[in-house]
């Protein structure tokens, strides 16, 4: 990995949502690194973070692309626990491994490790999974 693959990782915000059209914020820096892809591919970094990357590929700055989601404050998710049915497939869904729980059990989120990445909501299939500010 080289120093600025690293440099660049560092400077996202570790989301790991996807958003970005690669399957995290490593591969995303990888190819920032590489020349594959540019600076305003994350939304959770927002235009700060777009500037931040600039800076660090010397390039131009310019806002993030607005078409690939939201910039949001930080967020968690959060199991409502009277509606879960234990069905794993936010555990599944999860790139962070931060929802904890067994089959027809509740799950719950280690807010901690939660990046609040969203992913989990649409695997939910009885909608119990809500974003909260930790």
């Amino acid at each position: 990995m080289s120093d600025l693959t690293e440099r660049l990782d560092r400077i996202l915000p570790q989301t790991q949502c996807g958003q970005c059209g690669y399957a995290g914020c490593r591969p995303y820096a990888e190819a920032m690194a590489a020349g594959d892809a540019d600076i305003d591919r994350c939304p959770p970094g927002g235009d700060a973070g777009a500037r931040a990357l600039a800076r660090v590929l010397d390039v131009d700055a310019k806002p993030y692309d607005r078409s690939r989601g939201e910039h949001k404050p930080a967020q968690v998710a959060l199991i409502v626990e009277a509606d879960c049915i234990g069905c794993t497939k936010c555990i599944q869904a999860c790139p962070v491994d931060a929802i904890i729980g067994a089959a027809k059990h509740m799950h719950t989120v280690i807010e901690p490790l939660c990046t609040g990445c969203e992913l989990c909501i649409p695997a939910c299939p009885v909608d119990c999974i809500v974003l909260v500010a930790p």
